[in-house]
């Protein structure tokens, strides 16, 4: 049987050729992706630049460090000197009166009339408030009658006796009408004596009907009105005076301390106290140690003391806060800067001298590094960064005012800065005491963030604010 070639199967050369065109969706899915992948990737690029400008920020700006590069810095001088420190502790007190009267009414009355203004500065013996005085002293004037009717019975019987022991004399009357008449005399006179007493006690309730002052000071707050009833031995206080001059302050030191107290006051020093504000900025009034209290409180851990002072001004006020100073010792000769010119890389304090003519970059940098108080290479470069284009413009506005400086644009500087290591002492208001140095040497005393081992500086009345750190990164703004 010969076979037909199916009609369904086209041959070979009839086929068409399979399509390599993908879908149309396919195509639109790249392209959406290949949109998505650039977005990302300026995305990324954006933020690296933005965190790289912050950094920059940061750091103070290397571009703006450049462009103040060979241009000396202003710099405010300061100069060491030779004088006295005090050695003072310092502590928190309450001003306190030395005497507070809160006065009471003895009798009972109405108020009649109320003698001080508020606020009002009397003296002792100043009448201050009148309570009405009638009862007492009508009572006052019975017992003064009884005292007079009591006396002259008394004289009568005096008399009596000595017509007695005169007829006694004479045996004309009995030893028992003599002795009886001597008690009788004695009788009276105790009667007297008790009217004298009773007298004595109306006068009394009479005198606590007008109140007086007793001690001079200051009048606190009207209390009672005229018209007002008051009772004997009540808790309601007429009117409270308290002592201002002079006044006391008690603080309270550590019993640490204690021994340096008490070594001055067994030599008979007179030690000073200085009471300042409750900002701790300006001085109130200066006074004298009067007396240390007689134990040391255990829960603390302190001991009170107080201070008298004159309070002349009247700066001092009852139950004021205040920052008291105790001076314990004086060092005597002592090298002296200003605190704000001394600066510090970790336990290393350091200053910055102030030399005649250019400085030596090469003498204090190796491969670029600047060398630290401490005697390695540190970051202190880094630190000493200026604080962006607002640095520059005060650099530039030093420059201008410089009392004798080069003016930075091609003339050598006329001063440089030297790093001088210093060991720091006491400090007293805004000098500290130093060993390393000389009296006499001038120390830069601002623009410390630009500043670095042989900076070339300008002398200048104001200096570039330091708003970066120091080399350990403490914060150094004079």
């Amino acid at each position: 049987m010969s076979s037909q070639p199916s009609a369904s199967i086209a041959p070979p050369d009839h086929q068409q050729p399979p399509s390599t065109t993908p879908p149309a969706r396919k195509r639109r899915h790249r392209w959406i992706w290949a949109v998505v992948l650039i977005a990302f990737g300026l995305l990324f690029y954006w933020v690296i630049t933005q965190h790289q400008k912050s950094q920059a920020a940061a750091m103070g700006g290397g571009g703006r460090r450049g462009m103040l590069a060979g241009v000396p810095v202003p710099v405010v001088p300061a100069t060491s000197k030779t004088g006295s420190l005090g050695i003072y502790l310092p502590a928190i007190g309450t001003v306190t009166s030395v005497y507070t009267d809160s006065i009471t009414a003895q009798v009972t009355g109405v108020i009649a009339e109320v003698h001080y203004r508020e606020g009002q500065m009397v003296k002792k013996g100043d009448p201050l408030v009148d309570i009405d005085a009638r009862p007492y002293e009508a009572q006052l004037a019975q017992a003064q009658g009884a005292l007079e009717r009591d006396q002259n019975l008394l004289a009568e019987a005096q008399m009596d006796l000595e017509r007695y022991q005169q007829a006694w004399a004479k045996n004309a009357i009995p030893r028992q009408t003599l002795e009886d008449q001597e008690k009788l005399v004695l009788q009276d006179q105790g009667t007297v004596k008790n009217d004298e007493g009773t007298v004595q006690y109306d006068q009394v309730q009479v005198g606590y009907c007008h109140i007086t002052s007793p001690i001079s000071g200051r009048v606190g707050l009207r209390l009672m009105d005229p018209g007002n009833l008051v009772t004997a031995n009540s808790t309601t206080t007429l009117v409270v005076v308290a002592q201002m001059q002079p006044i006391t302050v008690i603080f309270t030191l550590a019993e640490d301390n204690l021994g340096q107290v008490l070594a001055q006051m067994r030599k008979g020093a007179k030690l000073s106290v200085e009471a300042w504000d409750r900002t701790n900025t300006t001085q109130v009034a200066t006074g004298r140690l009067a007396t240390v209290d007689n134990q040391i409180d255990t829960t603390t851990g302190t001991v009170k003391l107080r201070a008298e002072f004159q309070n002349a001004t009247g700066a001092l006020f009852p139950n004021e806060f205040v920052n008291t100073r105790l001076l314990v010792n004086t060092l005597e000769n002592q090298i002296m800067v200003p605190s704000s010119a001394i600066q510090h890389n970790g336990d290393t304090a350091f200053v910055y001298l102030i030399k005649p003519g250019p400085g030596n970059p090469s003498a204090s940098s190796q491969g670029g590094s600047s060398s630290s108080p401490s005697g390695g290479t540190s970051s202190g470069g880094g630190s000493q960064k200026g604080g962006g284009s607002q640095g520059t413009g005060a650099g530039q506005k030093g420059s201008g005012s410089a009392s004798g400086g080069a003016s930075g644009s091609g003339g050598k500087a006329q001063f440089h800065v030297v790093m001088q290591i210093v060991k720091t002492g006491a400090t007293d208001n805004g000098w500290t005491a130093v060993t390393g140095i000389q009296s006499g040497v001038m120390v830069a005393d601002s623009s410390f963030d630009k500043l670095q081992d042989q900076s070339d500086i300008i002398i200048s009345k104001v200096g570039i604010p330091d708003t970066q750190t120091t080399i350990s990164g403490e914060s150094n703004a004079p």
